[in-house]
């Protein structure tokens, strides 16, 4: 019988530097997606696909990340006074029960692979999940519990592809497909961020992914890959050449990279215009909007 997913990585080491100067006291990954931070996306996600247990990777600084999944006693008996019951049922969506959370220092910035490896003792012979909260993704089921349900049919590795256009695949891993068979591809390899020209196809891998516990073996034994960094990819490549048992899934859903400003507005667009009680307000702002730089032309 096949293992349930039950846990999941957060890698949320990373300094943030392209969100610079707020990110000089602010983690990235709390920074709002329109009321709510960037994490709190992930986490739902997770919490919907049936993920338990909950690990972060962290670093020096990211002392509010935690802070943010503790309760807030002094807040909470404030609302409640106030009888702000609706703004209490919000709050309990970001509290953490003890022990379902765990926090791991990754302490020299040597990649994602090395991220998710710091985590390694917290995973016991069981597929593992790992969420990168950059990659916000709107879909009507969420994109983890899709690679849930198709991972409990193939077993093995699963990562998250999108098909990108061909002069981006340099910015991507990107999967060589032995055979497609819709949602589902089997993959003969995998190369990260291939030079212009040299993608063996357009399927990009983004950030989710379902693991088994031999990748963390693979992570052990691997040297630092391109840009000096130990790579999830290479890891994940070595599975295929040892099990043949890694498969890449098309998720239904936009993935917006809130790694990047232009993503991150893209995604603050798109989220607030999806939102019943900001919907009206802001699309006539931005049709009025619009017009006038229209007009202006």
């Amino acid at each position: 019988m096949k293992k349930r997913v039950t846990k999941a990585i957060f890698p949320v080491a990373g300094l943030g530097t392209r969100f610079l100067p707020a990110t000089k006291s602010v983690p990235k990954e709390i920074m709002t997606l329109v009321d709510r931070p960037l994490i709190q996306y992930a986490i739902d996600e997770a919490r919907a696909a049936g993920i338990r247990e909950f690990i972060f990777v962290t670093s020096r600084g990211k002392s509010a990340l935690e802070d943010y999944f503790d309760h807030a006693p002094e807040l909470e008996s404030e609302l409640r006074k106030k009888g702000k019951t609706d703004l209490l049922e919000v709050l309990k969506t970001t509290n953490m029960d003890s022990g379902a959370i765990a926090y791991i220092r990754q302490h020299k910035a040597l990649g994602l692979g090395h991220a998710v490896w710091c985590a390694r003792r917290l995973l016991s012979d069981e597929p593992f999940a790992v969420i990168l909260p950059d990659d916000v993704i709107a879909a009507e089921t969420p994109c983890l519990q899709q690679m849930v349900e198709a991972h409990a049919e193939t077993g093995g590795n699963m990562v998250a592809a999108m098909e990108v256009p061909a002069q981006k695949t340099s910015s991507y891993g990107i999967l060589d497909i032995k055979e497609d068979m819709g949602s589902v591809v089997s993959v003969k390899g995998m190369v990260e961020k291939p030079a212009a020209g040299k993608a063996p196809s357009n399927l990009a891998v983004i950030g989710r992914y379902i693991l088994t516990p031999s990748i963390m073996e693979n992570l052990t034994r691997i040297k630092s890959g391109a840009g000096g960094e130990v790579q999830l990819t290479d890891a994940i490549a070595r599975e295929i050449e040892a099990s043949d048992n890694v498969y890449g899934y098309r998720f239904r859903g936009q993935r917006f990279d809130c790694g990047s400003k232009a993503g991150f507005l893209q995604a603050t667009v798109a989220f607030g215009m999806a939102r019943e009680d900001l919907r009206d307000e802001f699309t006539s702002y931005l049709s009025d909007l619009m017009s006038s730089r229209s007009a202006a032309q």
